[in-house]
């Protein structure tokens, strides 16, 4: 069959349901005017990932009604490629009019045999003829030469790399990611490909991502934490969120008294405010101390909140672009990453939370 015929990568891509609301795409309106500050763009195959991830809603063997076909629990529409360059290329559409100005793109490779060299050439035209700052959430899977990909991606115009590390040890891992599920994916290559990315890319430039919740103690998530910081790159915090149809569909998300914890400690480790001998836990993993009280380590940023709000890739000017609206929950009054800054009841209801099981 001719590919050209077929709505695929690299002509096409999806878009997250923020970002195609973000483009003017699809209608509606976004809770407290939490717009999306990057462009969330997803590869796409008709044969599908072919990994077999079982939190992931892409995952191989998910078993999923058509109405709960979706990815992080939303639509991700296919458009093409061209097209969304072109709106990028415009002043905001009218629709658009209360939506902020993105600040990034970010392309989320999927493991699929084609992603790598489609992936290349994505970045470059998408680097060429848009002025945006491009992220790549790279699949390292799929990349048997990493060294010779993420320098192919830089010279195209990428300046950061993300990888998805998910789960925080290698038990986790393999049973969630590699054989025991039917995946492909190997802890050790995850990680010699981050160690690749920080040599390519520089240290602060590459962000791994972290799943709480998928049975991991505090103390294992805390390490592995501080071994992306040791590699040189920063950590990204999302939350265990069910997906229908997947095999953790039936799972619960943490606490929030154990997330807060965790955005706590990623926040104060990503800048080296504490290191992870200055953490203390009980006999169950759970963090019990920071070293310091955490208004003598935070000072304003905790009266601010910032240690509580989506931590991901910057804009040009260095603040957050990545913010991810509701990519943990349903919009609602309390939230695990906040994609902007906390109002004064927010920060109540957060703050009292820290200590809660």
């Amino acid at each position: 069959m001719d590919n050209s015929s077929r709505r695929e990568s690299p002509d096409f891509v999806q878009t997250s349901l923020a970002g195609a609301m973000a483009l003017g795409l699809e209608p509606g309106s976004f809770y407290r005017n939490a717009c999306p500050g990057s462009l969330n763009l997803l590869m796409t195959y008709q044969d599908g990932c072919r990994a077999n991830c079982s939190y992931c809603g892409l995952a191989r063997e998910r078993q999923a009604e058509p109405e709960e076909n979706t990815f992080i629990r939303v639509k991700w529409p296919v458009y093409s490629l061209a097209a969304i360059i072109d709106i990028l290329r415009q002043p905001p559409p009218a629709a658009a009019g209360k939506v902020k100005k993105l600040g990034r793109i970010c392309l989320s490779m999927v493991t699929h045999p084609r992603a790598a060299a489609d992936c290349i050439g994505m970045v470059t035209e998408l680097s060429a003829r848009t002025d945006l700052p491009l992220s790549v959430l790279a699949s390292p899977t799929i990349l048997p030469a990493a060294t010779a990909f993420f320098e192919a991606i830089k010279a195209g115009g990428a300046d950061r790399v993300g990888i998805a590390v998910d789960a925080a040890t290698p038990e986790l891992f393999a049973a969630m990611r590699g054989a025991a599920v039917g995946g492909p994916h190997r802890w050790a290559k995850y990680w010699e490909s981050i160690e690749q990315a920080v040599a390519v890319f520089g240290c602060e430039q590459v962000s791994v991502h972290l799943i709480v919740g998928l049975g991991e103690t505090e103390q294992a998530m805390v390490q592995a934490i501080a071994r992306a910081n040791q590699y040189g790159a920063q950590a990204h915090l999302f939350s265990f969120c069910p997906e229908p149809g997947s095999k953790l569909g039936s799972c619960e998300p943490p606490s929030y008294g154990q997330y807060r914890r965790i955005q706590l400690a990623a926040y104060l480790l990503n800048k080296q405010q504490i290191s992870l001998a200055d953490l203390a836990f009980d006999p169950q993993g759970k963090i019990v101390s920071y070293g310091r009280r955490l208004v003598e380590l935070l000072g304003d940023d905790l009266a601010a909140g910032a240690p509580f709000m989506t931590s991901g890739c910057p804009d040009r000017t260095g603040c957050v672009a990545c913010n991810r609206p509701y990519g943990n929950e349903r919009p609602g009054p309390v939230l695990r990453n906040y994609p902007f800054w906390p109002e004064a009841a927010d920060l109540t209801t957060v703050k009292g939370q820290i200590w809660d099981e």
